[in-house]
């Protein structure tokens, strides 16, 4: 049972930051390289060439950040911890200056009247552990657990929601079978392997905050509804399914890894990487669970007149598939159908009989002006989807925007801006957007 989540009785609103996006000084204070240091050096990596050397410098602007969340009407703030912050190795030695910045940052949003709620891992692996095979390697699972617990000791008696993993299925499938993301490895069924061990490493994690008393324990999954283009496309569907989703809920849920997933991904079924005990781990070791959410996805049987897009090389094992996208698109070229919202969040209530909270959406615009009524549209309209599938039975506690700052949009550089507040990457000046305001208002009056 929940003791700190919201309750339910209202939809909660926050917003949603991580740390490589926004902080900047990623070689102050101790702070050691991650993969994402590492994978933004390669050309082509990133659509600019930029990495997160500055980002926001939200490391050295947090309370100017955290009086925008105030200044919203927020009530939440989700942020991530930097791993390389805290064990720049990923093992052994901790960084007394890593874990004093989130010290600051936590007490400056209480004082503020603002919830922190922390994410462990939201991608940035320290790259000495990927230098020993990252989330291929199971004792990064168990590394991960032990800085759980360092972060846990230091913040926790103020922190009281915490996630573990922040969107695994991009960590495990755009990282390590794509090569889309960090550490932008394509080996293809490797990526049901990371998955495998970030979802160990979740149970371990989890496993010890309870003991330490952790009693409001969540994951973050980015669920995706595949609605078939064509009747000729459903099996593909759900296959794409099992390997997007299922292989999240079904451990959470029942401890297993089902016979569908299993057919797309035979590795999971061997017993030397899905150990004796590994699942159980999982099974039940969430208090709530968190829904990211952007667009829905069309899949046709593998077309070779469409655009090749780029996430399907992100499904190893799958029958082989095109994604067709219709508009209206966002200027990332992500179809908008806030139907898509309701029917993951109602479906991922179902899966899991857990809590939900919406703990991202929202979208980027080309914001040639501060006037950005497009990404009010699609606010308002997700918001309403949120509260449909909340009228619907679904335990739907909060929704979180994604995201306060104009950032690095990790692959994208600093070409998408999901942002209500603009970023002058120049002077780092902040600038409300109208959907910032809309939100504040919005807010005031819920």
């Amino acid at each position: 049972m929940t003791q700190h989540l919201p309750d339910g009785s209202t939809l909660a609103f926050g917003a949603a930051t991580a740390a490589y996006q926004i902080e900047g000084a990623i070689a102050e204070d101790g702070r050691a390289p991650s993969i994402w240091d590492t994978f933004a050096q390669v050309p082509g990596a990133t659509r600019d060439g930029l990495d997160g050397r500055v980002a926001c410098d939200s490391y050295h602007r947090f309370e100017e950040d955290l009086d925008l969340v105030a200044g919203m009407n927020a009530g939440w703030y989700r942020f991530s911890i930097a791993w390389p912050r805290i064990v720049p190795e990923g093992t052994g030695r901790v960084e007394p200056r890593g874990l004093d910045y989130y010290d600051r940052l936590v007490d400056a949003a209480l004082a503020r009247g603002v919830n922190p709620t922390a994410t462990l891992y939201h991608w940035d692996l320290p790259q000495a552990l990927e230098d020993r095979d990252g989330w291929l390697n199971r004792d990064t699972a168990y590394a991960f657990a032990d800085y759980a617990m360092v972060v846990h000791e230091r913040l926790g008696d103020r922190v009281k929601v915490w996630a573990t993993h922040n969107e695994p299925w991009c960590a495990a499938y755009l990282g390590y079978a794509a090569g889309i993301h960090a550490p932008g490895r394509k080996e293809g069924a490797a990526g049901h392997r990371a998955a495998h061990h970030l979802n160990l490493g979740h149970g371990l994690a989890a496993a010890r905050l309870h003991e330490a008393g952790v009693t409001d324990l969540g994951i973050v999954h980015n669920l995706a509804p595949f609605w078939p283009e064509t009747p000729e496309a459903a099996a593909a569907a759900d296959e794409l399914d099992a390997v997007r989703n299922r292989i999240w809920t079904g451990p959470l849920a029942h401890g297993e890894y089902d016979e569908g997933l299993l057919r797309v991904a035979p590795v999971l079924a061997d017993s030397t990487l899905v150990r004796d005990g590994d699942l159980d781990l999982v099974k039940g070791s969430a208090d709530w669970m968190g829904v990211n959410y952007y667009t829905p996805f069309r899949p046709t049987l593998a077309d070779p007149s469409l655009s090749v897009h780029p996430e399907v090389e992100a499904y190893p094992g799958v029958t082989p598939v095109s994604f067709v996208v219709r508009e209206p698109r966002t200027d990332i070229g992500w179809e908008v159908d806030d139907r898509g919202l309701e029917e993951q969040l109602i479906d991922a209530h179902k899966a899991t009989g857990l809590p939900i909270v919406v703990t991202e959406n929202g979208a980027a615009y080309p914001d040639t002006s501060l006037d950005d009524q497009d990404r009010i549209g699609y606010l308002r309209d997700h918001i309403a989807a949120t509260e449909r599938a909340r009228a619907a039975g679904a335990d739907v506690r909060g929704y979180f925007v994604w995201t306060l700052l104009d950032n690095f949009e990790w692959a994208e550089g600093y070409t998408k801006t999901f942002g209500v507040v603009h970023v002058n990457p120049e002077d780092q000046t902040r600038t409300p957007k109208a959907s910032y305001h809309w939100l504040a208002e919005h807010l005031a009056g819920h």
